[in-house]
């Protein structure tokens, strides 16, 4: 689930009107794909805040640096002053394009908690690309903030867009260009004049409501898929075919579109779906899975429009029972992302999320949990009791009895359906089931691997993107009331992964990928599994 609102007011680098900007020299957010911006969100009191500039002395004679403030000296003095009046602990460090980055460097850039690398333009004869040294910071920092400020049009550097997560682009050295941009860095709502030129974008008013229109796959496929890259986190990334496949499910998803009046450029997107809660056919679950809007027009209601007209559209579904941030299956986002920054605008939308205990649909922890087999410590002897081994096909009918009650007791929706699909098929083959003495099914989990047909894998993406080698488990039911002891229930779970890894190892997997399970962190920590994801389970019943 993607922000529909921010603070940011920069437009969109792919858009014309970005393109229009920057001819009208402004100050522009080219790209901000990890939410860096503002820094004030990552940095506290006494954090430092290194600024690397060029030691050069830069070209006015240039057309785009003909400024009447054009500096004689150090031309980025102003940039550091003024991002110390929005963080005081600024740390300028020029670095010598003819020498690169040094020691000296490295241990400023070890010890400060965001950087921002200035590009004052394309390589000179002589000297070192700044693009690659800027490069080398950017490996340095690890996952700690890194912002690009390329005082020059960006494009004439090349495709930087794939090395630098943010990017902003500068107009010219002058002072109140260097003002500008440490505002837009810091998320700063005044308006400061540009060296020339309006800022086109604030002189339009949005109106208060948007159209909304129906999602047009073809149409929209590219564009939606952009916004998609655009808008989450890196993480989160998927390839066009696998965005394109989670789209298309006819019958099951309604997709919204915001454009913009006179060009038609998709301006933000909804995504929707409806399943089945459980064996109940009449009982269904409407997701609301995305919402994304450009950078550069939130704050004006395309989110809001998009959001309360899909609401209304699967409020009028028929058997809608439940309302879902995120999704069920297929799963785009299980939920809101933790500590997402739009946590209040959904809140203001009459979603229930507490951060301090949350419940059931009131943003409980859901976790994506990764393991690799290497890291398993259950290679030695497992505790006894049921035995565990591949569905036969005369079993399915018991699964399903299983996973329907369990779905309905611990109110795990979309599950049900999960298993149904596999109805008919070899891929009944994929659940792990685990008999008790009787023969009686106490425990079942659905495994996936990719290219093998598994309708599973088609709902489960991220398995796909993590790695070739990654495997999945999902919906893992083990039945209620018939242990006294909790302990044996643990040791249920432990023997029916245990199951799972040697099944997906057989078909030559490596890792292995537990999808939105709700508490056990201390269990899974303790088999070696490492949280992948985690997402708030919000939701409202109707």
């Amino acid at each position: 689930m993607s922000p529909p609102e921010s603070s940011a007011n920069e437009p969109d680098p792919a858009s014309p009107i970005a393109m229009d900007l920057s001819k009208k020299q402004v100050t522009t957010v080219i790209q901000d794909s990890h939410s860096y911006l503002p820094l004030s969100r990552p940095l506290k009191d006494g954090d430092t805040l290194l600024l690397l500039t060029p030691g050069i002395i830069p070209d006015l004679s240039s057309p785009t640096n003909v400024d009447p403030e054009a500096p004689t000296s150090d031309p980025f003095e102003p940039l550091g002053k003024a991002l110390a009046k929005h963080h005081p602990w600024v740390r300028h460090v020029p670095y010598l394009p003819r020498y690169g980055i040094t020691g000296t460097h490295v241990v400023h850039i070890r010890l400060a908690t965001a950087v921002i690398f200035v590009l004052s333009g394309p390589p000179v004869h002589g000297q070192l690309s700044q693009v690659a040294l800027a490069e080398i910071t950017r490996s340095l920092c690890d996952s700690r903030p890194h912002v690009i400020v390329a005082c020059c049009d960006a494009r004439e550097l090349g495709p930087i867009e794939k090395s630098f997560p943010a990017i902003v682009q500068v107009p010219s050295f002058g002072p109140s260009d260097l003002e500008a941009a440490a505002d837009v860095i810091f998320g700063e709502t005044k308006k400061r004049p540009p060296s020339r030129g309006p800022n086109l974008q604030n002189l339009v008013l949005a109106p208060k409501a948007w159209t909304v229109e129906v999602w047009n796959g073809p149409r929209d496929m590219d564009a939606s898929y952009e916004l998609w890259c655009q808008c989450v986190p890196e993480a989160f990334h998927l390839s066009r075919f696998l965005f394109q496949s989670l789209l298309r499910r006819d019958g099951w998803a309604m997709h919204y579109v915001v454009r913009e009046p006179g060009t038609s450029q998709l301006l933000g997107f909804c995504a929707t779906y409806t399943t089945y809660a459980g064996a109940e056919e009449e009982r269904l679950v409407g997701s609301m899975a995305a919402l994304l809007v450009r950078p550069a027009y939130r704050k004006r209601g395309i989110g809001l429009s998009l959001h309360n007209h899909a609401l209304k559209q699967l409020t009028k579904t028929r058997g809608v029972r439940r309302l879902q941030l995120g999704s069920t299956f297929p799963r785009l986002l299980y939920g809101l992302p933790w500590d997402s920054p739009v946590e209040d605008w959904f809140r203001r939308r009459d979603w229930s999320i507490h951060t301090q205990s949350p419940g059931p649909g009131t943003g409980q922890e859901a976790c994506d949990w990764l393991l690799r087999f290497k890291d398993w410590p259950t290679t030695g002897f497992l505790p006894s009791g049921p035995v565990f081994r591949p569905c036969e096909f005369h079993e399915f009918d018991m699964v399903l009895a299983l996973v329907g009650a369990e779905s309905q007791r611990r109110d795990n929706v979309g599950w049900y359906d999960q298993y149904a699909k596999l109805a008919n098929s070899m891929n009944i083959r994929d659940i792990v089931v685990g008999l008790n003495e009787g023969g009686t099914i106490v425990a079942a989990a659905l495994t996936c691997v990719k290219n093998t047909g598994s309708p599973a894998a088609e709902d489960l993406p991220w398995t796909n993107m993590i790695g070739d080698d990654v495997g999945g488990v999902t919906c893992i039911c083990i039945a209620d009331g018939l242990f006294e002891d909790p302990s044996q229930r643990d040791a249920v779970m432990v023997r029916l992964l245990d199951s799972c890894i040697q099944l997906l190892a057989d078909q030559g997997m490596k890792q292995l990928l537990v999808d939105a399970v709700k508490g056990g962190d201390e269990g899974f920590q303790s088999m070696g599994f490492r949280k992948w994801a985690r997402y708030r389970d919000v939701w409202r019943d109707l």
